[in-house]
């Protein structure tokens, strides 16, 4: 991995808000992956280059979601395609190849079907981080400590409100991660 090079390219191309915000993920997603039993260095990388492209305007996302070859359906919605793109990113420019990594930075606005821990505790810490500021955020940090599964599927609910309500364009893999954590919670009980 060329980290003196990413982290350059983080220092250049994110807002000092979003650095901050970065460093909070971070925090939250190596505190997650302390309890859960997580690998901390992937929770660290991952946590660090999520929002890497967050700061590219409208055109420079679509250009690299057509360079990249993601779905066109990510064009012209920044909210999602920066995530597909700082995992394609990752991969392509700076050697990132560990599966795990990019996909809980490529599903961290989505979430999907499947998710595996680390892209759990990186959807969680990206919407939970000290530096949000929102109702109830202080109760979902709170649960997050004890019920990582809970804590997911109320974030996945909480965007499928808001995004609805703003009739804005909801990906199809929210829906499928909202499925997947419900079916997972139901087992867990189930088996107990």
């Amino acid at each position: 991995m060329k980290t003196n090079c990413i982290n350059d390219f983080l220092e250049n191309n994110l807002t000092p808000e979003k650095l901050m915000h970065t460093e909070g993920v971070i925090s939250m997603a190596v505190k997650l992956a302390e309890i859960y039993g997580a690998d901390i260095t992937k929770a660290r990388i991952a946590g660090k280059y999520h929002d890497m492209a967050k700061c590219f305007d409208d055109g420079m996302l679509d250009g690299y979601i057509e360079y990249y070859s993601l779905p066109e359906n990510y064009i012209g919605k920044p909210n999602i395609s920066h995530a597909k793109v700082a995992a394609e990113m990752m991969r392509d420019k700076y050697s990132i190849k560990d599966k795990e990594i990019l996909n809980a930075v490529s599903y961290h606005t989505t979430g999907r079907a499947g998710m595996m821990l680390l892209e759990e505790i990186i959807y969680v810490a990206d919407a939970i981080e000290v530096n949000r500021n929102y109702e109830g955020v202080e109760l979902l940090r709170d649960l997050a400590l004890k019920d990582l599964d809970g804590t997911c599927l109320k974030i996945i609910n909480s965007t499928i409100d808001r995004v609805n309500s703003k009739d804005m364009y909801l990906d199809e893999d929210t829906y499928a991660a909202k499925k997947y954590i419900e079916d997972k919670i139901k087992e867990d009980i189930n088996g107990k």
